[in-house]
């Protein structure tokens, strides 16, 4: 039996104002009402006994819920524990490990903005510089394997090290799946770390074979694409790296130093590390069994929650793309697509070769360096007039927008968007957005994934 997906699914089991059309589950996803009730009955189990459910109960559910995710991953339970988002997870891993001068953390210029000051962070710190490699879609996955070897060959020739490679399993933008896997295989011939920020990972895209792959360090949000209440992410270490991790970030009361946890089994000392991190709300961490419950009693299963997902971003982007004119960003091979985004350019063009006179007294022409600010103004103007919020950004000299495929759309929500989008576009044109750009001051989407 096929799953009352779209808006049937919405309407029945989610929160949504019924004017709201949620087209951006990426940044901050969003939970069904059973996770919402299960999450409050925590809530209020914790403050009838806060210490009886601390110091007793909750422990027993933070293993539960750890051996339900892990196969997720292909995991065992004691290789996966929670932190609170993606960007704890990646400071967690970089802030345990020891950098000496000439070492290099690997990324790609599509780096998320967080992860990247993180890097920039550890510069201040520590010896280890940060390198980039550049790409701009599109572009083939076999031309990301070879700026990769490329890089390194580079960085052999300027004597430095890279001792960590940091990528994604889907970008933040465009939102495409990266090669994930071969990249893994491509730095363990090298002899180099690799950790994986898959903030658009679990629940997205099929990771069961991921443990079997051997990437070193992964962290994932749940809050994401699993239906987990925000904010809990699984962080996955494999038993042979484990010993790395000396601490949690923050570094809390089950920290021992080494002279001290030398004799406790890693596996052991990992799990009790992030059992009890201070003290904040953890309920969302237990309600990963209850939205897998949901996930397969309601929904069939993983795999009919993705095919639905990724098989509505691929056509709801076509649909787009024919109402709008316009075209949808892909990979000759598809495998960019195999992810629950699309990314769909806008009919909105930049006059490469106006001059700020010729567009100033015209008000119909964009120039390069106004782009940013007609992209903020579109997405604002998607919240304030349509409610809802239809992620706009200016990338390779072209206008594109990034939707989600999820369980509780369908292929008119997709056409209601490309509706919005032309008339935001016949608005650029005329220059509206000038009147208002002065007034908006919102932080660009891409902060948030």
């Amino acid at each position: 039996m096929v799953p009352p997906f779209g808006k049937t699914m919405r309407e029945a089991h989610f929160s949504f104002a019924t004017s709201y059309v949620p087209l951006n589950h990426g940044s901050f996803g969003a939970f069904p009402d059973t996770v919402r009730d299960y999450q409050r009955k925590v809530q209020g189990e914790t403050e009838a006994r806060p210490d009886t459910f601390i110091r007793f109960t909750y422990p027993k559910l933070l293993l539960q819920a750890r051996q339900a995710v892990a196969p997720l991953l292909g995991a065992e339970a004691e290789e996966v524990v929670f932190v609170p988002n993606a960007l704890t997870g990646i400071n967690t891993v970089l802030r345990n490990l020891v950098f000496v001068e000439g070492d290099v953390i690997l990324h790609f210029s599509t780096i998320y903005g967080g992860c990247l000051k993180t890097i920039r962070s550890l510069e201040e710190t520590t010896p280890v510089r940060g390198y980039s490699i550049d790409l701009v879609y599109p572009i083939e996955d076999d031309e990301i394997l070879r700026k990769v070897k490329d890089a390194l060959v580079e960085l052999g020739r300027q004597g430095k090290r890279v001792v960590l490679a940091m990528f994604d399993t889907v970008l933040t933008f465009p939102g495409v799946r990266l090669p994930w896997e071969r990249l893994v295989q491509l730095y363990r011939r090298q002899g180099i770390l690799t950790c994986i920020d898959a903030a658009h990972g679990i629940g997205n895209i099929d990771l069961t074979h991921l443990a079997r792959v051997g990437p070193d360090f992964v962290i994932s949000n749940c809050y994401k694409w699993l239906m987990v209440p925000r904010g809990c992410a699984v962080l996955y270490v494999p038993r042979r790296n484990q010993r790395l991790i000396k601490t949690s970030y923050p570094t809390d009361g089950r920290f021992l130093p080494e002279a001290e946890r030398k004799d406790v089994p890693p596996a052991k000392y990992f799990g009790s590390l992030f059992e009890h991190v201070s003290t904040i709300d953890t309920s969302p961490y237990l309600c990963v069994l209850e939205a897998l419950k949901f996930r397969n009693e309601i929904c069939g299963g993983e795999e009919q929650v993705r095919a639905y997902s990724i098989g509505l971003a691929k056509e709801g982007g076509e649909l787009m793309a024919e109402l709008m004119d316009t075209e949808v960003l892909k990979s000759k091979t598809g495998n960019q697509e195999e992810c629950c985004f699309t990314n769909v350019r806008l009919p909105l063009d930049v006059d490469q070769e106006a001059d700020d006179a010729s567009a100033t007294q015209g008000k119909s022409r964009i120039l390069p360096g106004e782009a940013d600010l007609v992209a903020n103004w579109m997405t604002e103007r998607s919240v304030n007039e349509f409610d809802t919020y239809i992620a706009v950004r200016y990338y390779a000299g072209a206008f594109w927008t990034r939707l989600s495929g999820q369980i509780y759309l369908d292929r008119a929500d997709f056409a209601w968007a490309a509706g919005v989008l032309l008339e935001l576009c016949a608005r650029a044109r005329r220059g509206d957005w000038r009147r208002a750009v002065a007034d908006t001051a919102s932080v660009p989407w891409t902060e948030y994934r």
